[in-house]
């Protein structure tokens, strides 16, 4: 008798034929991998910014058991996967009317509802993100922009209010930004000099503005630091350090309440280096 393992060794071409290989399998896979589909089908939208652990997490088992569940649908592992979910991550996501739609149906509409829902999603950001928090590297990035003559911000659609709040508090700090927000599609990144570095924000689907104006300025051998809400952000390519900030979604909304913690966190910390070396 073949086994799961044995009916998809080839690994699907999409995210439709994932889903109708394990249509196939579902009912022979152990309880552990079981877990794993149901929660593989319940947060498709999750996959392409979610670590094995993450998905893991999810499901309540082993990150072991995830990967398993991966070579199972004939995967190599856990990234191949992913990289499949990624490619078709813009489709996956539901439009703004899709996920009203879904908040409607689910009986969480109404304004008082969402408030306590988004407030609840916003605490479990904040809480994941001071748990999974790497002091260490948060300060090497605040001293690298603490050493730039001026600091320069990219952040477009959901990643703009990130980086608008931040150039704001820079300049309550006292310190010099620059924000590049691409109106008029005028390229504006020959203002970024030598001495100065690039802060750039982009959340799944990622901006490519933002990945082509933190490339050109990478290649300039100029600093790049980054914020995302996955390490498979490319941002990872060219950035010297990559902070991540995950949020807990509402019917397919996110706030950016770990992302602006984080920002917060930078410019207080930027403020006190600038002071001790002035």
């Amino acid at each position: 008798m073949d086994s799961p393992a044995d009916e998809a060794r080839q690994p699907p071409a999409s995210v439709a034929e994932l889903l109708g290989a394990l249509d196939r399998i579902d009912e022979s896979l152990p309880k552990r991998l079981k877990q794993c589909a149901i929660c593989l089908r319940g947060n498709l939208d999750r996959v392409a910014v979610s670590t094995v652990a993450d998905m893991a997490q999810l499901a309540d088992v082993p990150p072991s058991a995830f990967m398993r569940f991966c070579q199972t649908l004939g995967f190599s592992g856990y990234s191949e996967m992913q990289a499949l979910f990624r490619a078709e991550y813009a489709q996956l996501r539901p439009d703004y009317t899709e996920r009203l739609s879904m908040l409607r149906a689910e009986g969480a509409s109404g304004a008082g509802r969402l408030a306590a829902s988004f407030a609840e999603a916003g605490v479990k950001s904040l809480m994941d993100m001071s748990n999974e928090l790497d002091g260490r590297q948060l300060q090497a990035v605040a001293e690298r922009l603490a050493a730039a003559r001026t600091i320069h911000l990219i952040g477009l659609r959901r990643a703009f209010a990130v980086v608008v709040y931040f150039a704001y508090l820079l300049d309550k700090m006292g310190v010099a930004s620059m924000l590049h927000h691409t109106t008029g599609q005028i390229e504006s990144d020959h203002a970024i000099g030598a001495d100065d570095a690039l802060f750039a924000v982009t959340f799944a689907p990622f901006s490519q503005e933002t990945l082509t104006l933190a490339s050109r300025v990478g290649a300039r051998s100029i600093p790049v630091l980054a914020l995302s809400d996955t390490t498979m952000c490319p941002l990872g390519d060219v950035a010297e350090q990559l902070l991540i900030a995950r949020e807990v979604e509402v019917g397919g909304f996110r706030a950016p309440n770990a992302a602006m913690a984080l920002v917060t966190a930078l410019a207080v910390a930027i403020g006190g280096l600038r002071k001790e070396r002035a």
